[in-house]
């Protein structure tokens, strides 16, 4: 079962938050913090169990959600992060990728709603956290696979690119050995290209693309792979 772990200073909207969860949740199992204190390190440093943290990023003893967030994903890149905040855009698009927070959610824009909805669309996806873990020459990525886009061949530098949402990362590999540390969601659709088939909304053979779920078109998609990809 999820853990949900709130930390908020107003007791009221711990109560308020729990509430919304067991509406959603029946018996859920949940721990909450007024500030940083030593029982909440220890909760984020135990990563037995998958969570959801539920943070309010303006706290009064000056230490910020986002701190917080920052020692959560120096040891658990598989829980997910929701920020309660009064930001606007601008803050959201600048912290979501970095420490890959789940949503933001305004205090006064329909937030039990967004609140309830987004809980749900977490426990749907079934906890899917598998990552990609690439170590060499200094570098460490963490990578959920299921925010890689896909994989493509930078022919200048003769590295692979991974592809997300909000990054790109070059990597010393090839195509066989990254294949190897990927899962059956990633098929090869060009010999220059390894997609993420459950981020594919079209395949068109005839013009050579495939369309993500992001909108993106991207022209390495061969009739070659048709079967390989159909198949699998």
């Amino acid at each position: 079962m999820v853990k949900f772990v709130i930390v908020d200073d107003d007791t009221k909207e711990i109560e308020h938050v729990r509430k919304l969860i067991c509406e959603v949740v029946e018996d859920a199992k949940i721990v909450s913090f007024p500030k940083i204190t030593s029982e909440l390190k220890s909760e984020i440093q135990n990563t037995d169990e998958h969570k959801i943290y539920v943070l309010d990023i303006e706290l009064a003893n000056k230490v910020s959600g986002i701190t917080i967030a920052k020692l959560i994903r120096e040891v658990d890149w598989e829980s997910e992060i929701i920020f309660i905040t009064n930001h606007d855009k601008m803050f959201e698009s600048t912290h979501r990728s970095i420490y890959e927070v789940f949503s933001f959610i305004e205090k006064f824009h329909e937030f039990d709603k967004r609140f309830k909805r987004d809980v749900k669309e977490i426990l749907k996806r079934n906890f899917d956290n598998k990552m990609f873990k690439y170590s060499a020459n200094n570098i460490d990525l963490n990578i959920y696979y299921r925010s890689i886009l896909y994989i493509c061949r930078d022919k200048e530098e003769r590295k692979l690119v991974i592809i997300t949402p909000n990054n790109k990362y070059k990597l010393n590999m090839t195509f066989d050995t990254i294949m190897d540390l990927l899962d059956g969601r990633f098929v090869k659709c060009h010999r220059s290209c390894i997609v993420n088939k459950n981020r594919v909304e079209e395949l068109n053979y005839k013009d050579g693309y495939f369309v993500l779920d992001t909108g993106d078109k991207v022209y390495l998609l061969s009739k070659m792979n048709k079967k390989l990809i159909e198949d699998d």
